[in-house]
């Protein structure tokens, strides 16, 4: 089963795609890990990448595809895999369809996580960050200690800026422009499986399971 993970930040993709690689014993994909260990490794196409990303201009569609074929080579993809961070466009969507189909295969699933802007902004303007190690709090839900320090290792707690409201408004906005047109793609292809990620990840992930069946 080869399933895709869409859904703008804030609306709960990691929980989720950790509930769907256990359930279904699926490798977990995502961009982002496959950067960090190019560039750890030192390979080709992670100091190619390297160089776009150090000049301040984004990773070429054709490069971080090749990324990800690269990564689908490995054995552990031969029953299946969840991406999630790809495809980001209807460009990357197109490339990807061609590559799997030279391998006989193709996409099942587009799951895509539904949760109003509002409610977004919400879930990441409340979260605070300790600068030393990591943790993470939410105003609401778990509250930092009271001083702005961190109980575990004397850290600093503080917001990040791309978590402050205006900068989430403009991720969404960008989320929205680059994914809109690759939504309409799948739809196309009767392939999005639409699931309401406003309520608990219980629910959500009860929901996910139904449509992949």
């Amino acid at each position: 089963m080869i399933i895709v993970l869409l859904g703008p930040p804030g609306t709960g993709k990691g929980t989720q795609a950790a509930a769907i690689k256990e359930r279904f014993s699926l490798p977990h994909i995502s961009t982002g890990d496959i950067f960090r260990k190019n560039l750890a490794d030192g390979t080709p196409l992670g100091l190619e990448a390297k160089g776009f990303m150090e000049r301040g201009e984004l990773v070429p569609d054709k490069l971080v595809l090749e990324l990800v074929e690269d990564r689908l080579k490995n054995p552990d993809t031969e029953k299946g895999f969840l991406l999630d961070g790809f495809p980001r466009t209807e460009v990357q969507a197109t490339q990807l369809d061609k590559a799997l189909s030279s391998q006989g295969t193709g996409i099942d699933h587009v799951v895509l996580l539904l949760v109003p802007d509002e409610v977004i902004v919400g879930r990441l303007s409340g979260r605070r960050v300790c600068k030393s190690c990591g943790h993470v709090w939410h105003m609401d839900f778990n509250p930092p200690p009271a001083g702005g320090t961190c109980p575990d290792c004397g850290g600093e707690v503080y917001q990040r800026a791309d978590d402050m409201a205006e900068a989430i408004e403009n991720r969404l906005l960008v989320y929205k422009k680059e994914t809109g047109p690759l939504i309409s793609y799948y739809e196309a292809k009767g392939l999005i499986r639409q699931i309401d990620g406003n309520q608990s990840p219980q629910l959500v992930q009860e929901a996910i399971f139904k449509a992949l069946g």
